[in-house]
């Protein structure tokens, strides 16, 4: 059993998410890991930041760990479980289980690791970075995420996002997604309507402003982006493959959906 890490799920946390972990494979040998253990490593290197080889030998073992990990990550798992505790957690704010509004926008972050592919240079920048295309509903919580290089204009990052959002049947009642000034683009705008049926509606910054003021319905998806700042592990993009990346945004949001959940 490891130490009451505050990075560990409470039982009511585990309670929720247990249902969600895929069970045991027929045959072979029978699991042995405890998988509340292996969630708690999980979430401790997303919050810590620290490499798999550096896991605290309380936990299972790291190579069991990320064994897990990269398995969820490559079935689906982690997404499943994001889209399934995003419809509670809409449900329990007294909102559709399906959102009929969503956010979109893009958030360039510096890469650590100098063998990572799919890494591009980021001409506003100056510096080779990786691009985090981010689509959340009006709560601010993670619908899609897709993570490539930062040489990635805006629109073509969000054709890979709605690309992936079509093939999942939960957002069938998904109406208009709110974007900045970087996707307005009146061609676009009507490719997408004629391709996916949603509407893009550009909401730009105002000319004059006396001081701080939030853009409407665009600052939920900055808020969004500033909640990764809690996750150590998020704060550079430290991942070889663009889909770990993903994948720990959606641990990370799966983190904050236990929470407001129990």
């Amino acid at each position: 059993m490891s130490r009451a890490y505050p990075s560990n799920l409470t039982q009511e946390q585990w309670e929720l998410l247990e249902g969600l972990i895929p069970p045991a494979k027929v045959g072979g040998r029978p699991r042995s890991a405890y998988m509340q253990a292996v969630v708690n490593a999980i979430l401790y290197i997303l919050c810590a930041g620290c490499a798999w080889r550096m896991l605290p030998s309380d936990f299972p073992c790291w190579q069991t760990v990320y064994h897990y990990f990269r398995s969820w990550r490559i079935d689906g798992t982690l997404e499943s479980m994001n889209h399934k505790l995003h419809q509670w957690l809409r449900v329990s704010e007294n909102r559709e289980a399906c959102p009929s509004a969503a956010i979109l926008d893009s958030q360039s972050v510096k890469t650590a690791t100098p063998a990572a592919i799919e890494v591009g240079y980021d001409g506003a920048k100056q510096i080779k970075r990786r691009k985090r295309h981010l689509l959340v509903d009006t709560l601010g919580l993670v619908v899609m995420v897709v993570v490539n290089a930062a040489n990635v204009p805006e629109r073509a990052g969000a054709k890979l996002v709605l690309a992936r959002l079509q093939r999942v049947r939960q957002w069938v009642d998904l109406v208009v997604i709110w974007v900045d000034g970087g996707y307005k683009d009146q061609d676009f705008m009507q490719w997408v309507m004629d391709q996916y049926r949603w509407m893009f509606q550009s909401v730009l910054r105002k000319d004059v402003i006396n001081g701080f003021l939030p853009i409407s319905q665009r600052w939920k998806v900055e808020r969004t982006f500033g909640w990764f700042n809690w996750c150590r592990r998020l704060s550079k993009d430290y991942e070889i493959l663009p889909q770990t990346s993903e994948a720990f945004i959606y641990v990370a949001i799966i983190r904050i959906m236990l929470r407001h959940l129990a």
